[in-house]
C-alpha cells in the first residue's frame, strides 16, 4: 500500500509539474523525505497525508486504489469514498438528521433504485 500511495503522489507532482523540494516545502518536509515517501520507503501519517493531498489539490481517497483494483468494497472504503466528496459528506449528514425510520429506509431504497439506474 505504501507503494501505491507513493506512486500516486509522485504521478500527481509530475502532472502538476512540481518538483520534490517544491512539494517538500509546501507540506514542510525534505525533498528527500518526499523522495521516501514516492519510493514506499516511509509511512505517511494520516495528517501529512492530508497536507499532501490538499498541496496535490486531490481527495485523500484518490491515493487509494480504486474499488475494482482493490477487489470487493468494503465498509470503510465506502465511507471513505462517501466522506470524500462534499455531495457525500451533505448526504451523510442530512441522512443522520433523519430521525424517522421509515423515511430513511424510503431514502435508502431510492438512492439503491438510483444507483442501479445509473
Amino acid at each position: 500500500m505504501d507503494l501505491h500511495v507513493g506512486a500516486r503522489i509522485a504521478a500527481r507532482r509530475q502532472a502538476l509539474g512540481l518538483s520534490q523540494t517544491a512539494l517538500g516545502e509546501m507540506v514542510g518536509v525534505s525533498c528527500q523525505q518526499v523522495q521516501k515517501y514516492e519510493g514506499g520507503q516511509n509511512r505517511i501519517s494520516a495528517a501529512r497525508l492530508h497536507n499532501l493531498a490538499i498541496a496535490l489539490s486531490m481527495p485523500i481517497s484518490a491515493f487509494f486504489p480504486a474499488r475494482a483494483e482493490a477487489g470487493e468494497p468494503t465498509d470503510l472504503s465506502i465511507v471513505r469514498t462517501l466522506a470524500a466528496t462534499p455531495e457525500g459528506l451533505a448526504m451523510a449528514a442530512g441522512f443522520a438528521a433523519i430521525e424517522d425510520r421509515s423515511v430513511r429506509q424510503a431514502l435508502t431504497q431510492l438512492v439503491e433504485v438510483l444507483s442501479r439506474a445509473a
